[in-house]
């Protein structure tokens, strides 16, 4: 992964983590289950730099 893919999904993380998703009022602090391995930005995360990647199926 190259250095400006990189810097773009920490920004990324870390502006959904501090500003979109709190604000939306997004918690799974109180969901009944197994606590989730991915955190939402994390996990949006991934799905941008599949995207970016040119990577079509969770396979490769």
């Amino acid at each position: 992964m190259s250095n400006e893919l990189n810097t773009l999904l920490i920004t990324l993380y870390v502006h959904l983590d501090d500003c979109v998703l709190p604000g939306l009022g997004w918690s799974r602090d109180h969901v009944p289950g197994r606590k989730p391995v991915l955190s939402d930005a994390e996990l949006l995360c991934l799905a941008a730099a599949q995207h970016l990647l040119g990577i079509a199926s969770e396979r490769r």
